[in-house]
């Protein structure tokens, strides 16, 4: 962990994506390689931090949580809050809400399994159409329902090697969990061990939901042809891909693409985008 007294401030764009008296929604971009932590933040309401691209280091109340695609952090009232970005900038959603609909996360911060993933899409998706008091509105509370039931992630011994191992997955195919584990300098049997024991999941199924995960994105982003795109993805064919995604999100690639395809899609530019 940096030394908080080294921090330099980050240079971040927000842009409201939408608002109403019990929630606002923000895109954030933070354009940063500074590894020291950035001077004290806080927040006036609860809410939930979502990434869309890249990874950070968040501190509040004494913990540290690395932030990625698939683990968002949780602010409460009055909580300070620090950022530092190592691996550089970052693209994120910033959603805060109200007493009355917040959902009761605890934890410094969550899992974001695919459905929360693909929850947090079809929310982007209905910003970008621009009907803030219906359908903004409705998938804002799916998408609560669907973080309160999340994995909460109270942070272990294993958690700087969880980072890492996290990041080779996120970046590219370490090519097996033992290659992964030998790469990281740890035995396979503690890195297998602390994937369910942190995150809820095996490594084969966290392996899974990012390759999901980057499924939603590309059909989200307008992707037409499912063959090539399991191909790209590292799955057998289309099928295999089918039957992955529909048993993380409980829909197929060709229903996500009805959901999130079409004139109310976000851009990856637009609407894609980290903190307040």
């Amino acid at each position: 962990m940096s030394d908080p007294r080294s921090s330099v401030a980050p240079v971040r764009t927000t842009t409201a994506l939408a608002a109403r008296s019990g929630f606002r929604i923000h895109a954030v971009t933070c354009r940063d390689d500074h590894t020291g932590w950035s001077g004290p933040e806080s927040r006036g309401r609860f809410g939930f931090v979502l990434v869309r691209r890249g990874r950070f280091r968040w501190s509040s109340d004494g913990r540290v949580v690395d932030v990625d695609t698939t683990v968002g952090y949780v602010s409460v009232p009055g909580a300070e809050e620090r950022f530092a970005h190592p691996a550089g900038g970052d693209v994120c959603t910033s959603i805060e809400v109200g007493p009355e609909l917040w959902r009761g996360a605890v934890g410094p911060a969550l899992y974001v399994d695919a459905r929360v993933d693909l929850a947090h899409s079809r929310l982007l998706t209905a910003v970008r159409g621009g009907d803030v008091d219906y359908a903004v509105a409705d998938e804002l509370l799916g998408l609560l329902v669907a973080a309160s039931g999340a994995p909460v992630l109270g942070g272990s011994r294993d958690g700087t090697m969880l980072a890492d191992a996290r990041a080779a997955i996120l970046t590219e195919d370490p090519g097996g969990l033992l290659p992964l584990a030998d790469r990281l300098g740890v035995s396979p049997y503690r890195l297998s061990r602390a994937f369910p024991r942190e995150l809820g999941v095996t490594v084969t199924q966290y392996r899974n939901r990012v390759r999901v995960g980057r499924a939603i994105d590309r059909i989200a982003d307008g992707e037409r042809d499912l063959a090539a795109l399991a191909v790209e993805l590292g799955y057998a064919d289309q099928a295999h891909l089918s039957r992955v995604v529909r048993t993380q999100v409980g829909r197929t690639p060709g229903a996500l693409r009805a959901l999130l395809q079409g004139s109310s899609r976000p851009t990856r530019t637009a609407a894609r985008d980290c903190t307040e």
